[in-house]
């Protein structure tokens, strides 16, 4: 490995391997077999693991392309394109929450032995050719996304990071007012740790955003976790909430991402979501810090 401010390893774990990048502030775990789902996102200065898991244990384990979400690992953080929701887009059948997450990644060994993460997939069912650059520097991990149109001819599509947290007593969200005030004063987003819906589940949306920011703070441990990004290529923001209400999971969800509905054949109809010429590529990026 060449010199570089992220320290590289692979581990095994349940017959995955699994990639290792670790500063001394961060360490985040990365498998690319299983859709490059970031399985672990942890503050090494205060300890917490900022990544949910069922049950607080991890279980890996492949997925079909056809399987619904729910029936997941649901550890740690997805990419979801070029739909959320499944629905039937020019013909194809879009599976639930995409066509990245339940399928194996590339890794590019070039890149990796440089302390950088590089993986791609090209898509089944979609036109698309899908890669992600992962670079940990400092206390900050960096997401570069590039997507490529096969086709001749123009597609749409939707994106989303899809990061189920793990929440802790003392956690608030904040958010620009800018933002705040597209949400139309839900109550559970000012507390989400303690807020409800009690024994329910709840996604909103915030759209058009002026400011690609959000983070969660924790006033009793003093530590905290935000996201940014450019909110000229993504300009919705999701956020999903469970109290119990899915499957009895409990957890949330921050969702920068390029439309304000999870259908793709909805959004494309509302001219919401990306478009992109045939045969071209665009790219987008995307930083979660971690502190203090």
């Amino acid at each position: 490995m060449t010199s570089s401010a992220a320290h590289c390893s692979i581990r095994q774990f349940e017959g995955f391997a699994i990639y290792v990048l670790r500063t001394a502030a961060i360490e985040i775990a990365v498998v690319p077999e299983l859709g490059a789902k970031i399985i672990s996102l942890r503050n090494l200065r205060t300890q917490r693991e900022w990544l949910w898991r069922p049950k607080d244990s991890l279980e890996l384990f492949k997925n079909s392309p056809q399987d619904d979400f729910s029936a997941s690992t649901l550890v740690g953080i997805d990419e979801c394109l070029p739909t959320i929701a499944p629905c039937t887009w020019r013909g194809r059948l879009l599976p639930d929450h995409g066509e990245v997450w339940s399928c194996p990644w590339v890794v590019d060994q070039t890149e990796w032995q440089r302390g950088t993460l590089r993986t791609s997939i090209k898509l089944e069912k979609s036109p698309f050719e899908f890669e992600r650059t992962l670079q940990l520097r400092k206390d900050y991990l960096q997401f570069d996304y590039k997507l490529s149109n096969l086709a001749a001819m123009e597609e749409h599509f939707i994106w989303a990071i899809h990061p189920l947290l793990r929440l802790m007593e003392g956690d608030e969200l904040e958010l620009p007012e800018s933002t705040r005030s597209l949400f139309n004063g839900k109550v559970w987003i000012d507390a989400v740790a303690t807020a409800s819906p009690q024994n329910e589940c709840c996604k909103a949306f915030a759209h058009p955003v002026r400011e690609g920011r959000a983070a969660i703070k924790n006033s009793v441990q003093g530590d905290w976790l935000e996201f940014t990004w450019d909110a000229d290529t993504n300009n919705a923001l999701g956020l999903w909430l469970t109290r119990g209400g899915w499957h009895g999971h409990h957890h949330f969800a921050i969702e920068p991402t390029n439309a304000a509905h999870d259908s793709l054949a909805v959004a494309a109809g509302l001219q919401h979501g990306g478009v992109i010429a045939g045969c071209a590529s665009t790219g987008w990026q995307l930083s979660i810090r971690l502190g203090p």
